[in-house]
């Protein structure tokens, strides 16, 4: 599904309001009844204010009518979702304008966005329903029987839980982006100049950069923690120049590799009652990747869980996994969330989607004409009565070539005109 925010800065102060009162009527009904939104949004203009924004809405995509409903309603689609996170971006100074995508993944879209500065951040946009659609739409136990309101919800739960983690991660030292800010699907982070590990063909020391990322591993575990994806694909690597004095009082320069992890939706406790599966699959993904990539194998056996399992909490090492339900993401999410990825499939590359082209079933079948027509994010006059529950305080999946972040990322950034 590609971003398109052209429309974003046409819309009025009114438009959000009928927009933010679809989102608000989609936590309890699929299909927000059109009295229901008159209600919510309370503009001053009565009944045909509500209707001129619905129109509008619809227009660009950012709300659907659903064919052949019992009554007249209207449902939040992925473009409309977009535009409310961005929107609150932008409110928070976050986001002020959007370039080009630099990643495609099974589950998110990652984007390079700016402040009011020019500085250049992540936007990653999670997309749970891309892949886990059907799936999720047959587990109505914690979806309530609800179909198309279940990627939002779930992709908003992957979002505030990989933010939770990159908080707690970075407080504990990780090697991880700097989050920057959450809303409801997305979040912000710092782009990171680096490599994807899976882009990488060769390094001059295997043996060292292995070791490494055993050592989060191990780490990630005595904190009480398995990030559950430890992959090539989820770890991304920085050069890092170094010097040092020889002997005869030269410099010499060299070039150190540090490994850095992204992608933390799917990291459970190491109390999680399939730890052990988790755990030993990320140590298996490091050992098969770099003998296939570098012919390296470690002689040094393991590591192994029950070994890993006595270092949690040794040394008043605080435990992360506790610290993360303390924030506010409840155990009630993480059941919720992990019975959506549960199924997912093997990973696939990131970008082997067709130019990320996704359009949800839902959209195609039920949606009015022009729904499509715009998905995107701009912002313009942010209302104060726009609400956000999302937290406010990144990285993609795959960056295509980190090196090119200055001029190439900047090309055809769209300014969001609030």
């Amino acid at each position: 599904m590609k971003l398109d925010t052209r429309a974003m800065r046409h819309l009025a102060s009114e438009d959000w309001r009928v927009l933010t009162a679809v989102e608000m009527g989609s936590k309890n009904h699929e299909i927000v009844p059109t009295p229901l939104i008159e209600k919510l949004s309370r503009l001053r203009g009565g009944a045909s204010g509500v209707h001129r924004s619905i129109s509008a809405l619809a227009k660009v995509g950012l709300i659907a009518r659903v064919k052949e409903a019992k009554y007249d309603g209207y449902r939040l689609t992925y473009g409309g979702l977009d535009y409310l996170a961005l929107h609150t971006h932008s409110s928070r100074k976050d986001v002020y304008s959007v370039g080009s995508r630099i990643g495609v993944g099974k589950e998110s879209d990652i984007m390079v966005v700016s402040d009011e500065k020019g500085v250049q951040h992540v936007l990653k946009i999670h997309r749970l329903g891309r892949i886990s659609f059907r799936s999720v739409k047959s587990n109505r136990d914690y979806l309530k029987n609800r179909q198309s309101a279940s990627w939002m919800y779930l992709s908003r739960l992957a979002a505030m839980k990989e933010f939770a983690f990159m908080k707690a991660l970075e407080e504990a030292g990780f090697p991880v982006p700097h989050p920057i800010g959450q809303s409801r699907h997305t979040i912000v982070m710092a782009l990171i100049d680096a490599f994807p590990l899976r882009q990488i063909s060769d390094v001059p020391d295997p043996a060292s950069l292995y070791a490494d990322l055993i050592g989060l591993i191990l780490r990630l575990a005595k904190h009480g923690l398995i990030h559950g994806d430890f992959n090539e694909f989820n770890i991304l690597v920085k050069e890092i120049e170094t010097t040092s004095e020889k002997d005869d009082g030269s410099q010499e320069a060299s070039v150190r590799l540090e490994p850095v992890l992204i992608d933390f939706p799917q990291m459970v406790s190491m109390e999680h009652q399939n730890a052990e599966m988790y755990f030993d699959r990320d140590v298996e993904c490091i050992k098969r990747f770099f003998y296939r990539r570098f012919g390296f194998t470690s002689t040094e056996p393991g590591p192994f869980f029950k070994d890993a399992k006595k270092t949690v909490g040794k040394d008043d090492t605080p435990r992360l996994d506790a610290a993360v339900e303390a924030s506010g993401f409840t155990k009630k999410m993480l059941k919720d969330l992990e019975a959506a990825i549960k199924d997912r499939g093997p990973k696939e590359e990131e970008g082997t989607h067709s130019d990320g082209d996704y359009d949800d079933d839902e959209d195609k079948d039920e949606a009015v004409a022009s729904e499509e027509a715009a998905h995107g994010q701009q912002e313009e006059d942010v209302s104060p009565e726009v609400q956000d529950d999302d937290a406010s305080p990144h990285q993609g999946n795959t960056l295509d070539d980190p090196s090119n972040k200055s001029e190439e990322l900047k090309k055809g950034m769209d300014k969001l005109a609030l």
